[in-house]
């Protein structure tokens, strides 16, 4: 059977993330998801149960059999997140000048007492702090932080509901990044296989560290992406990119904990800087979010999409759009719109990518990879194809930014899945990989089945001669003879 794609035809190079909730878990759905453009499916931990989510993984993997294509699953743990308990009258309106009390109890005595699900909160804040409520819709000021309650002032007055986020930007905070709950899903994600396992509020590359000893001690190759949403983590960005295989750019608590003005320029900072260390790269949070009510999007969310790729995203992700918006499906094909529209106007005023001695990679590969960009640039190559077997090359061959189209190969299913990340990269199944005739044979008559390829074109191939120490090191060109030749 010939090998296949992720999608039938080059489509996008930017990769779409997705959301599964309730409107999107069935399996029709999730099919219907993959047909639309979705690369990786976020598994939110943060809601639904683990029934569900075993559920979720297995038809998502019973999708990629079916179509065979490569589907990756993140997992998305919560992290440590700081909630308002049980309010007293929900919703409740919150209106400027009035006192709030945060107290000690589990449960609130009257209207304006707030109660948390961290003990610790009224023991770390003290006189002037700001508190953000439900993502940033209310704002409080601490006006006197005793030893029992924080009596606050509202600010910016608003409608606030139980269960809702509270932010302390700012405030330095003893709660651990990870909760006995993200311990145990960080467990059962390993065990069962994910390709991707997000931390929340990642505040230093320890965290990192140390969820990535967890995930291999499970002999898991779970590529560990670190959620950028704390001061604390722009203060320590490089280190925290270094010590992770990925970033997300989650702007929804991010653009509280700081200035939300001062949002889309660190953004943009990020960006830079995982083009910089060869990391993949995720813009989250609001991307389409009129979509969750609305078949078509606002300017502005068009507009958002087509910036993050032009900043340089490897993807993009959708939240509520796909997980309980009532347009899941329109959303996505909508991004993927968005995502042609505007790579077509970033291919004509882009060329081959500037090289780089990517950290985390050996440098005979790096050069290599380089080099098979600028050999099929002054070829005019139609093809570049990669063989990989942990995702490392094609990950390089994704920063340089080309817009050659880039096969990737690989003979683990879990690297060829962690390939739908990676900007530009096409994961392919099924793809011999002895690097000789057998591997040319199989690309020329999947790139003639995709409409690719014809005679006389030629196809660039970055492969290892050897298992050495070397990596990557060879480079080979092939051109196509006449069918009736062969």
């Amino acid at each position: 059977m010939m090998a296949t794609a992720a999608k039938s035809t080059i489509g996008t190079r930017s990769k779409i993330v997705a959301t599964l909730g309730p409107v999107s878990s069935s399996l029709e759905a999730i099919e219907q998801l993959v047909e639309a453009g979705v690369d990786v499916f976020r598994l939110n931990m943060a809601h639904g149960v683990r029934a569900e989510h075993e559920t979720s993984i297995a038809r998502i993997r019973e999708c990629s059999v079916r179509h065979r294509r490569p589907v990756a699953v993140l997992v998305d743990l919560a992290g440590p997140k700081i909630r308002l308990g049980e309010l007293v009258h929900d919703p409740y309106e919150c209106r400027v000048g009035e006192e709030i009390r945060f107290v000690r109890e589990e449960t609130s005595a009257c209207e304006s007492s707030f109660t948390t699900n961290y003990g610790r909160l009224i023991d770390e804040l003290s006189d002037g702090d700001r508190i953000m409520l439900a993502d940033g819709v209310v704002e409080l000021k601490v006006l006197d932080a005793s030893q029992d309650e924080a009596v606050c002032q509202v600010i910016e007055g608003g409608v606030i509901r139980s269960r809702q986020g509270v932010n302390l930007p700012g405030v330095a905070l003893s709660v651990p990044a990870m909760t006995e709950d993200d311990f145990d899903n960080a467990h059962w994600a390993a065990e069962l296989g994910a390709d991707f396992i997000s931390l929340s509020f990642v505040r230093s590359p320890e965290e990192i560290v140390d969820l990535k000893k967890l995930v291999r001690s499970h002999a898991s190759q779970a590529m560990v992406i670190a959620k950028i949403e704390k001061r604390e983590a722009l203060d320590r960005l490089d280190e925290i990119i270094l010590a992770s295989d990925g970033i997300m750019v989650a702007r929804g608590d991010l653009g509280v904990e700081i200035d939300v003005a001062e949002t889309p320029m660190v953004q943009k900072h990020i960006i830079r800087k995982c083009q910089e260390y060869s990391r993949p790269v995720i813009v989250a949070t609001q991307m389409l979010d009129s979509m969750q009510n609305s078949s078509r999007p606002t300017r502005a969310e068009a507009s958002d999409v087509a910036n993050a790729i032009l900043d340089g995203a490897d993807a993009c992700m959708l939240s509520g759009e796909t997980a309980i918006g009532g347009f899941p499906v329109e959303s996505v094909k909508m991004m993927n719109r968005i995502m042609v529209n505007t790579e077509s106007t970033l291919e004509q005023s882009v060329g081959s990518g500037a090289p780089r001695m990517a950290e985390g990679v050996q440098r005979v590969t790096s050069a290599v990879v380089f080099g098979a960009a600028r050999i099929a640039d002054r070829l005019d190559a139609k093809l570049v194809v990669v063989a990989t077997r942990t995702g490392n090359t094609a990950r390089i061959k994704a920063k340089q930014r080309d817009f050659i189209p880039t096969v990737g190969v690989s003979g683990d299913a879990q690297t060829l899945r962690q390939l739908c990340l990676f900007w530009g990269i096409i994961p392919v199944i099924g793809m011999p990989l002895d690097g000789g005739v057998a591997l040319r044979t199989e690309i020329e008559e999947w790139g003639r089945a995709n409409g690719l390829l014809e005679t006389d074109d030629y196809i660039v191939f970055v492969t290892s001669s050897t298992y050495g120490p070397l990596g990557h090191d060879e480079l080979f060109v092939h051109q196509i003879e006449d069918a009736g030749t062969n």
